[in-house]
């Protein structure tokens, strides 16, 4: 599929690099695909770029690269809306932030996939242990992270 991004120009990606939301993301419904985009050779962040706005993306990434101990509790109407039947095909992903000198993640709207199908979901955990804002790793001066939109 060939997607324009206003970051990175008119690129191609895998139809196994889109992922569908089937109700958006929170404060985005009416955005329903998304590639996940990578951008360099390490794993570690991604882009999560709408494939209907060029504009639209998101920095992500794996919050258990992070914190060995964060495990997202999956509902039951999560799992049917995603048809989750095997917890092994989960993958999570929470969106980040640039707050002052910190990469932040938002460890309490984490997104879920389910990587069989690539159908997504952005839950909300009531967790008091995480942040919508939870530090991940200090950034230095002089390396330029560009803001999501």
């Amino acid at each position: 599929m060939e997607i324009l991004s206003s970051r990175f120009g008119r690129l191609s990606v895998d139809d196994d690099r889109i992922i569908s939301f089937p109700n958006g993301l929170l404060g985005f419904p009416e955005h329903r695909q998304f590639a996940l985009i990578q951008t360099s050779q390490e794993n570690y962040f991604f882009w999560l770029q709408s494939v209907d706005d060029s504009t639209l993306a998101f920095v992500v990434t794996d919050p258990s690269i992070f914190f060995k101990d964060y495990e997202v509790p999956i509902r039951e109407e999560t799992r049917e809306e995603l048809s989750i039947s095997d917890t092994g095909t989960i993958q999570s992903f929470v969106i980040c932030n640039k707050v002052g000198e910190w990469l932040t993640g938002n460890l309490l709207g984490p997104i879920v996939v389910n990587a069989e199908n690539r159908l997504a979901q952005q839950v909300v955990l009531t967790e008091k242990k995480w942040t919508t804002r939870q530090p991940l790793l200090k950034l230095h001066a002089d390396v330029p992270l560009a803001k999501s939109a």
